[in-house]
């Protein structure tokens, strides 16, 4: 701890910079901040005014060197920094302001950028997504009047929702602007209201696509039927070949290990995933190896005629993209590789598939063994009052990548406000504001003990 400031201090600091805090969120979410691919001249006004707005936030912390990192293709990152005080650590804080769209707004409860709260959850979408990590940061480095007793730098990105553009490969050619001891990549959460979490691995992602042509065209199946190669048949058989009877990946050649931390029953993981009364969960062994240390294969487009314009004809042609979760500790390159070859070897009824990569994004494993890693236990222990679980994440996070290999040795930390019931991406996404509290107490709590840590 800082010798001035303690724990108890930064909790009564935060409870009276909450209403402030909140009126930071309620102006950030107002801005329908959506992103989309290519940051077309459509998007720029309202991500403009969220990184605008961004800016404004972090310096009314107390930050007042900034920077804009503008790539082609990309919405501007907003950067900031506060010098390290001598012998201290830095703390780098990620975090992005853009947005998914709403969706279908007839699933809304309230209008999704009109910051709505209820019973202590403020709705509306980007109020978990990660808005309220941006205020939470910048609410920790108020807490300290402005001056931490650690280094800080800011980076604050637009298009993260769509794949975070040329941003997503550019911190490893600028390894000096995100130089840092400790990164805090604020856009994540707790496992459930009230339980500290630390995510400590994301997996992987791979794409890859599937075609078939057996026909010059489709055939009369009363005609042709019965021998005339049927594509869509073809291309089933070999997406069935992906799992085993269990519901199991089994494709040789993709990591699976056991998981030994936390993670949600299956009864929290059914209601979460909304599974329809009497369908089970697929595949064996735990939750977290099934959805965080193991492999996952999912069908997330097919080109097939519809059932409402059927025909009574022989498909000569059908497509289908696959996207593969991956190990966090494995390279999604190899792990691509190994599903077109199983596709590539499948031959259903003696027809070759053609088989094509497409996206690849890495994973990543925290080192959790050392003492950055011992602070942030304790810490987020104390700002939730019960004991810090580690969870892992099915979900990548594209720049999380980049930014290990810009500055390797930094102790990265994966949390926020966002909890496993704040419907991120879909209708009613919310935020509690008692956890926007405790994690703006976390990474006030953070700065401190990183910084006695050094002065010792």
């Amino acid at each position: 701890m800082s010798e001035h400031v303690t724990s108890q201090e930064l909790r009564e600091r935060v409870k009276a910079l909450m209403p402030a805090v909140t009126q930071e969120l309620e102006t950030l979410v107002a801005i329908p901040s959506v992103s989309i691919p290519g940051y077309p001249e459509s998007t720029h006004a309202a991500l403009a005014a969220a990184q605008h707005e961004v800016t404004r936030v972090f310096a009314d912390s107390g930050i007042e060197r900034f920077d804009t990192i503008d790539l082609p293709g990309t919405a501007p990152i907003v950067f900031g920094e506060i010098p390290a005080p001598p012998g201290a650590p830095t703390v780098l804080l990620y975090g992005h302001y853009d947005v998914v769209g709403a969706g279908d707004e007839s699933l809304w409860n309230t209008a999704p950028f009109v910051p709505t709260t209820i019973d202590g959850a403020m709705f509306g979408r980007g109020t978990a997504d990660t808005k309220g990590n941006i205020v939470a940061c910048a609410g920790a480095i108020r807490a300290w009047g402005g001056r931490p007793p650690v280094g800080i730098k800011v980076v604050v990105e637009g298009l993260e929702e769509v794949g975070g553009g040329a941003f997503t490969t550019y911190p490893q050619t600028d390894p000096t602007r995100f130089a840092s001891d400790v990164m805090v990549i604020a856009d994540m959460g707790n496992m459930r209201p009230g339980i500290p979490t630390l995510t400590v691995g994301l997996r992987g992602m791979a794409n890859v696509v599937i075609e078939v042509r057996t026909l010059g065209s489709g055939k009369h199946s009363g005609q042709y039927g019965g021998a005339a190669p049927d594509a869509l048949l073809a291309l089933m058989r070999g997406i069935a070949s992906l799992h085993d009877d269990r519901g199991d990946v089994a494709v040789a050649g993709l990591r699976r290990d056991p998981w030994t931390g936390g993670g949600p029953t299956d009864d929290e993981f059914r209601s979460l995933a909304e599974v329809t009364d009497g369908v089970p969960l697929i595949g064996t062994g735990t939750l977290g190896e099934r959805i965080w240390t193991g492999p996952a294969i999912t069908v997330i487009g097919v080109d097939v005629p519809s059932v409402d314009n059927a025909l009574n004809a022989v498909s000569p042609y059908a497509r289908a993209k696959l996207n593969v979760r991956v190990h966090p500790e494995q390279d999604p390159r190899e792990a691509q590789e190994a599903v077109i070859r199983h596709l590539r070897d499948a031959m259903p009824f003696g027809i070759a598939l053609t088989v094509s990569g497409a996206e690849t994004g890495f994973g990543y494993a925290a080192q959790v063994d050392g003492p950055v890693y011992d602070i942030a236990r304790s810490v987020w222990a104390d700002a939730w009052e019960a004991d810090t679980v580690q969870i892992g994440a099915g979900g990548s996070i594209p720049l999380v990548r980049s930014l290990h290999e810009a500055a390797p040795a930094a102790d990265i930390l994966l949390v926020g406000c966002t909890d496993g019931y704040s419907n991120i991406h879909g209708p009613n996404e919310r935020v509690l504001l008692d956890e926007l509290e405790r994690t703006t107490v976390a990474i006030a709590d953070l700065f401190g003990r990183l910084g006695a840590r050094a002065q010792a």
